[in-house]
C-alpha cells in the first residue's frame, strides 16, 4: 500500500498526436483515490472531414469518474487550443480555475457569455506566483510565446518535480511582457527535475524561431514603402506583441490604426486591462477611418487564415460596411499558414489579387516568427532543466517521436516516452511506464450541442456530402393500395443536360418503389414499417447500381 501511495502519474487526454485540443492531468496518490490537477482545457477546429463542426474538444469521459478528486484547472495561457473548451466543459467538471491576469480576463469574458461567471471559482494568480492544490505545489515561470503571459509550471510533489512547459520559445526581445525567466528555470533544474513535459511543435525546424523585435523592424520598413496607398495588415489577434508591432510601425509611418474584427477589439481590450499596449496612440473607429485619406490609415484585421466570416474575407468580397480596398492597395499577412487552412487562405489571396491588391506574406519578407521552440531552443531548455525523463507533447505523432529521439539521442536525456492520448504514465526515478489506458477521443460542438465524435449526425452529414439524399413518400389506403405517389425527391445528384439525368433517375426510383410495394404480400401492404423497409432496400440497391453511391434514403409511408 505504501508503494501505491507514492504513485505520480501523467495523463494526456488531448494534444498528443495533434497540435491543439490540449488537456493534461497529473495525479498523485493510491490508484483508487488519486488527487488530480488539470493543466489546460483546449479546442481544435473542424475541417472538411467534419462538415458542420466548428469546434472539437477532448472527450472527458474519464473526468466523470474522478470528478470528486479533481483539485483544480490551471491554464498556462490564453490560446484557444489551451483554454477554449473551459466554458463549454466546466459544467461537467465543476472545480476551481487558476490563471494569470491576461488569461483570467479573457476567461471571465468566455464564462460570462455562457452565464457561468458567477458560478465558477476563478482565481487570478500573479505572474511568477506560487500556490498549492492539495499535494501539488505549483510555481508559475514566465516564458515567451505568441500571446501575453505564457507560463511554465514547476509542479512539486513528494515524488519529484515536474516541469510542464506549456507553449513557449526563447525570445530575447519579446516587445510585450517579460522575457524567459532563465534564472528560475536553472534553479528548478538544479533542484532536480523528475520529468519535463514539453512542447514539440517545431522540433523539425533547425536553429531558433526568431524574435518579435526583428518583425517590428521589418514591418516599419515595409509599411513605409507604401506611402499614400491603402494598407491592411492581417495577423492573429491573440499575438498582442504583433499587434503592438503593427501599431508602432504605423505610428512611425504617420498612419493611424483602425481595428477591424471582433477578436482584435477583444484582445486589445484584454491587453489594456492588464497594462499592455500603453505606448500606442489612440485607435480610430471605423467611421473615423472611413473619413480619412487611405494613405493615413492602417487597418489591422482578423482573417489571416481565410476564415469565411472574418473581417478580411468580408473586405475581399466587398461586403464590409466601411472598409474598401482596391487596385494599388496592399494587404500584409503577418502570420503563417496553419496546416489545413491552405485552401481558404489561397482563395482569399486570389480574390484580393484579382482586384489589383498587392499581397505580402512571410515568404517574401521577415514579417512573422513562430511562437514555438526550434531545435536549438529545445536544446537550451534541456540544458537548463536537466530532466531525468522527457515527455514530448503538443504535436502530431511524428513530432513527438522526433522530440523523443532528439532528447535521448542528442541531448543525453536518460528516459523518454512519446505518449498517446489516454495513456496513463507512471513517473518515477526508474523511468516512465504506461500503467493504464483510459477512455479518450473527441467531442464535437454541433449546433450548440456537445456530442461524441461517433454521433450519427456526423456520419449522416458525410454521407449527404459524398453520396446525396433521396426521400420517397407514398400514400396507401386501408385496402393496401397506393393512392398517392411514390413521389421521390433527390439532392446531391447530377442533373445532366437540362435535368435529363436526374429526371430519368427519379422516374426509375418511382418505378422501383412501386414495384417494391406490390412485391409485398397483401397483408404487409398496410404495415407502414414493412412498406418503408422494403422500398428503402430496393431503392438503395438501385442507386448503388446506377451511381456507385450509398445515398441516404428516407421513405415515408402514410396510411389513410
Amino acid at each position: 500500500m505504501a508503494k501505491n501511495k507514492d504513485e505520480l502519474v501523467f495523463l494526456p487526454l488531448g494534444g498528443c498526436g495533434e497540435i491543439g485540443m490540449n488537456l493534461n492531468l497529473y495525479g498523485l496518490g493510491p490508484k483508487h483515490n488519486r488527487k488530480w490537477i488539470i493543466v489546460d482545457l483546449g479546442v481544435t477546429f473542424g475541417g472538411p472531414d467534419t462538415p458542420g463542426i466548428d469546434i472539437i474538444m477532448p472527450d472527458i469521459e474519464y473526468l466523470d469518474h474522478i470528478k470528486g478528486n479533481i483539485l483544480g484547472i490551471v491554464l498556462t495561457h490564453a490560446h484557444e487550443d489551451h483554454m477554449g473548451a473551459l466554458a463549454r466543459l466546466w459544467p461537467r467538471i465543476k472545480c476551481p480555475v487558476y490563471a494569470t491576469p491576461f488569461t483570467h480576463y479573457l476567461t471571465e469574458g468566455r464564462l460570462a457569455e455562457v452565464a457561468l461567471l458567477g458560478e465558477v471559482e476563478l482565481h487570478n494568480i500573479p505572474l511568477k506566483g506560487r500556490f498549492s492544490l492539495g499535494p501539488f505545489d505549483i510555481e508559475l515561470i514566465s516564458l515567451t510565446h505568441s500571446i501575453p503571459e505564457p507560463n511554465a509550471l514547476a509542479i512539486r510533489t513528494p515524488q519529484g518535480v515536474i516541469l510542464h512547459t506549456g507553449d513557449w520559445k526563447i525570445d530575447p526581445e519579446p516587445q510585450v511582457g517579460e522575457g524567459v525567466d532563465e534564472d528560475t528555470l536553472r534553479q528548478v533544474g538544479d533542484e532536480g527535475v523528475l520529468a519535463m513535459v514539453c512542447d514539440s511543435t517545431n522540433v523539425f525546424s533547425p536553429g531558433i524561431a526568431g524574435s518579435e523585435a526583428g518583425v517590428r523592424t521589418e514591418l516599419t520598413k515595409l509599411i513605409g514603402e507604401y506611402s499614400g496607398r491603402g494598407v491592411a495588415v492581417a495577423s492573429f489577434a491573440s499575438n498582442v506583441a504583433r499587434l503592438e508591432s503593427v501599431m508602432m510601425a504605423a505610428q512611425d509611418n504617420h498612419r493611424s490604426v483602425c481595428l477591424i474584427g471582433r477578436s482584435m477589439h477583444r484582445m486589445c481590450e484584454a491587453a489594456k486591462a492588464v497594462g499592455l499596449l500603453a505606448n500606442v496612440n489612440s485607435l480610430l473607429s471605423e467611421d473615423e477611418a472611413q473619413a480619412m485619406p487611405s494613405g493615413h490609415v492602417l487597418y489591422l484585421c482578423t482573417g489571416s487564415q481565410g476564415e469565411p466570416r472574418a473581417a478580411l474575407t468580408r473586405i475581399a468580397k466587398g461586403e464590409h460596411r466601411t472598409v474598401k480596398l482596391g487596385k494599388g492597395d496592399v494587404v500584409i499577412f503577418s502570420s503563417k499558414i496553419i496546416p489545413g487552412n491552405e485552401k481558404g487562405i489561397f482563395a482569399l489571396q486570389n480574390s484580393l489579387a484579382d482586384q489589383g491588391i498587392e499581397i505580402i506574406t512571410e515568404k517574401s519578407r521577415d514579417i512573422h516568427v513562430s511562437g514555438h521552440p526550434c531545435r536549438d531552443e529545445l536544446a537550451e531548455m534541456y540544458s537548463w532543466v536537466k530532466p531525468l525523463i522527457s515527455i514530448p507533447v503538443h504535436g502530431e505523432r511524428r513530432h513527438l517521436l522526433e522530440h523523443a529521439k532528439l532528447a535521448k539521442g542528442e541531448l543525453g536525456i536518460k528516459h523518454t516516452l512519446a505518449p498517446h492520448n489516454g495513456e496513463m504514465i507512471l513517473l518515477s526515478k526508474k523511468g516512465p511506464k504506461i500503467i493504464d489506458i483510459v477512455p479518450n477521443g473527441r467531442l464535437h460542438e454541433d449546433g450548440g450541442v456537445i456530442v461524441s465524435a461517433d454521433d450519427m449526425s456526423l456520419r449522416e452529414r458525410r454521407n449527404l456530402a459524398y453520396s446525396g439524399h433521396v426521400s420517397i413518400s407514398v400514400v396507401i389506403n386501408s385496402k393496401g393500395e397506393i393512392i398517392g405517389g411514390p413521389e421521390p425527391r433527390a439532392s446531391g445528384f447530377p442533373h445532366g443536360n437540362n435535368g435529363q439525368y436526374i429526371d430519368a433517375l427519379l422516374d426509375e426510383i418511382a418505378d422501383v418503389a412501386d414495384g417494391a410495394f406490390y412485391s409485398l404480400r397483401r397483408e404487409h401492404r398496410r404495415d407502414e414499417d414493412e412498406i418503408e423497409n422494403r422500398i428503402r432496400s430496393k431503392v438503395r440497391r438501385l442507386i448503388r447500381e446506377r451511381t456507385g453511391k450509398r445515398a441516404i434514403v428516407e421513405v415515408t409511408a402514410i396510411k389513410v
